[in-house]
């Protein structure tokens, strides 16, 4: 999946103003006057702001599944220190990607008003997360490593919905931490540290056969 520049640059305003003014309350006119181009051109590459969001959805999708495959592929690494690079993987995506991200919560607590082409790609999009993921946790399974009892549908909720409830929290997270005259950067990493220790203990017990056995590799 490859995109232009010009291509790219038309998906992230469209990203960053769904994520502000949502879906509904974004006009194509308004992504082409923010990445200063003429709406036929966003006519032209993407036909409508409904393929422009399929777009969206479908470049960062292929980010994750690209990511786990690649994992898979390394044979230096055990499927112990895979999941460990996986966490670590999502976890800073959900913090630089944050615009995406705020149109994914955005649409999941919208209730009877959901957009339906928007959860249609969101079911999509999780789906083919999930499939990338159980790929890992299969491997571990295969080797002996990995318990043959895990509902992965489980763990990859635990893992996105624990990153976006700190991320979607953070004022609270500040107090909590003492961080309220930390920089968003300085908080950015305090939660980056704890977040992925916290999981990494979490999937260790959950996955791992024996108790020997350790996820920080």
């Amino acid at each position: 999946m490859k995109y232009n520049p010009k291509q790219l640059k038309i998906i992230e305003v469209a990203e960053k103003l769904f994520a502000e003014k949502g879906f509904s309350g974004t006009s194509i006119r308004d992504i082409s006057q923010e990445a200063e181009v003429n709406v036929s051109m966003i006519s032209y590459y993407f036909g409508s702001k409904e393929k422009l969001i399929e777009a969206l959805f479908a470049l960062r999708s292929h980010e994750f599944i690209s990511k786990l495959d690649n994992l898979l592929k390394d044979l230096d690494l055990s499927p112990v220190q895979k999941v460990n690079l996986m966490i670590d993987w999502v976890l800073n995506r959900l913090i630089e990607k944050h615009c995406f991200h705020n149109i994914v919560l955005r649409e999941q607590l919208a209730g009877d008003s959901r957009t339906v082409i928007i959860s249609d790609l969101l079911d999509e999009m999780k789906s083919n997360n999930l499939a990338a993921m159980k790929k890992i946790i299969q491997e571990g399974q295969q080797t002996g490593e990995f318990k043959s009892d895990v509902d992965v549908l489980m763990l990859s909720t635990t893992l996105f919905g624990t990153i976006n409830q700190a991320i979607s929290t953070q004022r609270f997270y500040r107090k909590v931490h003492g961080l309220q005259n930390a920089t968003q950067e300085e908080l950015e990493n305090h939660l980056r540290q704890n977040l992925s220790v916290h999981l990494k203990k979490f999937f260790r017990f959950t996955l791992v056969q024996e108790l020997n056995h350790t996820i920080d590799g």
